[in-house]
């Protein structure tokens, strides 16, 4: 039996306002709610195999959404998981986003094989910024379809930090065009990371046709209830266990 997320059993109906304070009365509401809104996420590059086993059981043991690993470790983390309903994420073209659309694409294809199900890929912001629309949103739709094929899910990154305002409304739009599952702020590897204001912008564009993940820099509880009220139905954190720990303090 598939049980449904978070995001599936409180959002709306497609072309209907998103309903940003009830989602994230829902996700607040406790622990194990607010875990499952959360990828858990490792993608330092000198995380050890000790480390991402450590990920990985902390994934299981608070029901995170996913375990967010780099490409060395899906194979690992998909053994550390089995059994356990928790999918593996991985990213993909990371973290500057700037490489073929059949180097995505194979490497989609080669996570899918060893157990990845989240794939969280980097926009091409050259492309973006050189007014290659066409292209982008087909550098964009050939991870997609990889990911059709194997019943998993797509994430966009776009660099909100690197983007003016008519580009982040303009690659929000594209992505969501090429049929990903959410938009993503940040890789946390840039100039800046989430911010309620772009949450809030990408929400604005895609309304109820596609999630909104808030990555980069959220450390805190506040935090992350500042992008869930703005609009985020997804959050990436590496700080993913003191977060919902700090949930059962503020409520005692």
């Amino acid at each position: 039996m598939t049980i449904p997320t978070l995001e599936e059993t409180v959002s709306e109906p497609q072309n209907s306002p998103y309903d940003a304070a009830a989602f994230s009365a829902a996700a607040l509401a406790n622990r194990r709610s607010l875990a499952a809104v959360i990828d858990h996420t490792l993608l330092k590059p000198e995380a050890s195999r000790s480390q991402v086993l450590k990920l990985c059981a902390e994934a299981a043991q608070y029901g995170f959404a996913c375990a967010m690993v780099n490409p060395a470790w899906v194979a690992t983390a998909y053994s550390a998981l089995a059994g356990t309903g928790i999918p593996v994420g991985v990213v993909i073209g990371f973290p500057l986003g700037a490489g073929l659309t059949t180097t995505k694409r194979n490497e989609a294809e080669a996570m899918l094989c060893l157990g990845a199900r989240e794939l969280d890929m980097v926009l091409n912001v050259g492309l973006l910024k050189s007014g290659e629309n066409a292209l982008l949103e087909a550098d964009i739709r050939g991870v997609v379809e990889v990911a059709r094929d194997s019943g998993a899910i797509v994430k966009v990154i776009l660099e909100t930090c690197l983007l003016s305002l008519e580009e982040k409304l303009l690659a929000s739009e594209l992505a969501c065009s090429a049929g990903v599952d959410f938009i993503k702020t940040s890789t946390g590897f840039s100039t800046g990371g989430a911010t309620p204001g772009d949450v809030s912008l990408m929400r604005g564009v895609v309304g109820t046709r596609c999630g909104v993940k808030a990555s980069g820099g959220i450390r805190t509880l506040d935090t992350v209830r500042a992008m869930l009220e703005a609009g985020a139905s997804r959050i990436g954190a590496s700080a993913s266990v003191a977060i919902v720990e700090a949930l059962d303090s503020s409520s005692q």
